[in-house]
């Protein structure tokens, strides 16, 4: 059965390049446009990784990793942020709050594929 992966991004290009990568590496794939979709489609659908953007209209996906840290269902889920975000700082609160890796954009799509499958210990 194919590992499931939540997407969430208000960039349709983003969602367009991260699903054409990850469809083609055999994903099962949910999308969310916002921070509050994501955070009830990882609640509803339970993904075995969640790929989140940091700045979004409404939650930030800092918020939002740290609300699924807080649910025993969705505590455990591996957090990517891909964000155009750069600074250390902002790399490091991402990890602070419970995100396991931190992309930014432009990024490498091989690079992007490989820490995927890293993070589901498909390597």
């Amino acid at each position: 059965m194919a590992k499931k992966i939540l997407i969430v991004d208000d960039e349709p290009t983003i969602i367009d390049v991260v699903s054409t990568r990850l469809g083609t590496a055999g994903y099962d794939l949910i999308f969310a446009a916002d921070g509050l979709e994501g955070l009830e489609n990882a609640k509803k659908e339970l993904p075995d990784l969640i790929v989140l953007d940091v700045m979004m209209p409404g939650m930030d996906g800092y918020q939002v990793c740290e609300k699924l840290r807080q649910i025993p269902e969705t505590k455990n889920i591996p957090v990517i942020f891909l964000t155009v975000l750069t600074k250390e700082e902002e790399r490091k609160r991402g990890i602070e709050v419970g995100g396991q890796a931190f992309l930014s954009k432009p990024f490498e799509p091989q690079q992007f594929l490989d820490e995927v499958k890293r993070q589901l210990g498909d390597v």
